[in-house]
């Protein structure tokens, strides 16, 4: 019984995904309708299945690794200091006050969602509803990080500043909690430990990520199929972390959220991240989601008053504590997105989960309880992602061109400004030459300054751009000035060098630092040599409908997909994929991943788009 029960299961979860696909159900996460499911499988409704030993430890461990994943989400990066100083470009594109970064928003809307929460907790308390104020307080104050995630990757929104925000109060949402949990659980349980044992865990964590720190930077070279060291890793850290906070009085799934963070803070390879979620989200997460409607019996739960009144309370309780985060996400972006924010906000589900199984097994809570609150829960599943869809719209900051600024306005340096002009770039230029200003400054925007030290750069925000080009004949001064580029953090450096012997000496270290570098005459003889080994080239380059891109495959909705498979494979023609450094010559059954650089043909309208569309993180 007990296999027949987990072969209905996985046949669940194998179907869901399918029917959601044929019949375009875009508005529901996935994992809302394992529960649904679950429900209806269950107990509930038709009783097909029933949760046995073998079933709850697959569930647990389905939980383990959704906490883990979930760790391994957060992107350490949002909280480095940045610099504030807007480029000349957002000078012109900003509707709001600069001062507001997605870390700084996140801080103050969360500690809105702290204040709330506890306020609503004793509110409940005072009436008799529910009387643990501190679980009630840590349920009001989550947020389910994998459902927000999943839909920012939708609207391709989590390289922009609102995602980034979204992204970083969910991430409060889930730690916070987590860490509450964590205490009240050493507090009220009967198998706590002294607190400072908590403190070993951050211990191990720490002792784990000094070990393993240059793991990653050699196991590519003697990995293979047959051992994925990468996943043997990955394991290896859950079962320790886990163990450690088991052993200390907290519980598995602190464990399993501080693995997360470890193997994050290695920087695994994208394909890493990729397998750990064809792991998770192919096997034991969908186990732990609809064993969790299996175990949620309506039947038993609608009879009780009490239950059918704390469902909606509790539901208005989710989305009220997190309706301060609105005024907040106001200070920054337009009224419509504060909305949709919020209610993306207001989704909860993986930590409610987490912590109702922990409350339970401390006899803290009943069963109806637990049921209104997951019911509640997954309310909130269902309608906040409906709204967040409904008025989320681009901001004006999204729809900014990309800044190219080009030091030197010359014969080599304009012509290519003024083409980029055409397309989806904004194009400054600057000259120290009075010159070369009179010159060309009534064909392409041309500032004129009088010196081209770093500092001076720096100072008129031409270090402010997504792309700087430095075209100056001078190759030392190239040199130094694309240094202080990278220094300032120019994200693409592009550099000019027609003297060989400067380029000799400094190229390596140019190019350890990411820096572009060309020459010139090379470039000329390269394409030289491909007129005569492929006369077609000449045709291309004259082609005044077609041209040539490269582009870095960013945007997850293109990858592991064929590339006969991709929608716009009619419109473009791959001739090249790199990948780790390897020239690989597609075909349709080739399939894109993550990283990967195509080199492609096509017509200069919709492939400007489609490039744009594939670099377009998410």
């Amino acid at each position: 019984m007990d296999q027949v029960s987990l072969v209905i299961i996985l046949l669940a979860a194998l179907l869901i995904p399918l029917i959601m696909a044929k019949f375009k159900i875009n508005s529901l996460p996935t994992a809302v309708m394992e529960i649904i499911v679950g429900i209806v499988i269950g107990p509930s409704v038709f009783n097909f299945v029933n949760t046995s030993d073998l079933i709850s430890q697959l569930s647990t461990i389905g939980v383990i690794v959704l906490l883990f994943l979930s760790g391994l989400e957060i992107d350490f990066s949002l909280f480095k200091k940045r610099r504030t100083a807007l480029t000349p470009l957002e000078q012109k594109n900003a509707v709001n006050t600069p001062k507001y970064s997605p870390v700084r928003l996140s801080v103050y809307a969360y500690s809105t969602i702290i204040i709330l929460s506890l306020l609503l907790a004793a509110a409940f308390k005072v009436s008799g509803l529910f009387s643990d104020f501190w679980l009630a307080a840590i349920l009001f104050g989550t947020i389910s990080l994998g459902i927000v995630i999943a839909a920012l990757k939708e609207q391709e929104l989590l390289s922009k500043a609102f995602g980034q925000t979204i992204l970083l109060i969910s991430v409060f949402g889930e730690l916070v909690p987590m860490m509450g949990l964590t205490l009240y659980a050493s507090v009220y349980g009967s198998n706590s430990q002294s607190l400072w044992l908590l403190l070993l865990i951050l211990a191990v964590a720490a002792l784990l990520l000094l070990r393993f720190k240059p793991f990653f930077r050699f196991y590519q070279n003697i990995n293979k199929s047959t051992t994925q060291l990468d996943i043997r890793l990955a394991f290896f850290l859950i079962v320790t972390m886990v163990t450690v906070a088991e052993s200390v009085g907290a519980e598995n799934i602190l464990g399993a959220f501080v693995a997360g963070i470890v193997l994050k803070l290695l920087n695994p390879s994208e394909t890493t991240r990729e397998r750990l979620d064809a792991i998770g989200y192919g096997f034991f997460i969908p186990i732990f989601f609809i064993t969790t409607g299996v175990d949620l019996n309506l039947r038993t739960l609608l009879t009780s008053g009490k239950t059918l009144l704390l469902i909606p309370l509790f539901f208005l309780a989710y989305m009220v504590a997190k309706i301060g985060g609105y005024w907040v996400l106001k200070l920054r972006f337009k009224q419509a997105n504060a909305l949709a924010g919020t209610a993306l906000t207001a989704t909860t589900m993986t930590m409610v989960l987490a912590v109702l199984r922990v409350a339970k097994s401390m006899k803290t809570i009943t069963s109806d309880q637990s049921g209104a609150f997951l019911l509640a829960a997954l309310l909130t599943c269902v309608i906040s992602p409906l709204i967040f869809n409904k008025f989320y719209s681009a901001e004006k900051e999204d729809l900014v061109k990309t800044a190219v600024h080009f030091i030197d306005a010359n014969l080599s340096t304009v012509p290519v400004a003024q083409q980029l002009r055409k397309g989806w770039y904004d194009v400054s230029m600057y000259t120290n030459h009075p010159e070369n200003y009179q010159t060309y400054h009534a064909q392409v925007p041309v500032t004129l300054m009088e010196n081209f030290t770093a500092q001076d750069l720096q100072d008129h925000g031409v270090f402010d751009t997504d792309i700087l080009v430095l075209g100056h004949i001078d190759a030392e001064r190239n040199y130094e000035l694309a240094k202080a580029a990278k220094a300032y953090g120019v994200r693409r450096i592009i550099v000019r060098f027609e003297d060989r012997n400067v380029l000799n000496e400094h190229e390596d270290e140019l190019r350890e630092l990411g820096v572009e570098v060309y020459n010139t005459p090379e470039a000329n003889i390269t394409l030289l040599r491909a007129l005569i080994e492929s006369p077609s080239t000449l045709l291309l380059l004259n082609d005044t409908e077609n041209s040539i891109y490269e582009v870095r495959v960013l945007n997850h909705l293109y990858t592991d997909v064929q590339i006969k498979n991709l929608q716009f494979a009619q419109d473009i023609t791959i001739s090249q994929v790199i990948r780790n450094r390897k020239l690989i010559a597609p075909n349709g059954n080739t399939t894109i991943m993550y990283g990967d650089r195509l080199i492609f043909t096509g017509n200069k309208q919709t492939a400007a788009q489609i490039r744009q569309a594939l670099a377009t993180a998410n």
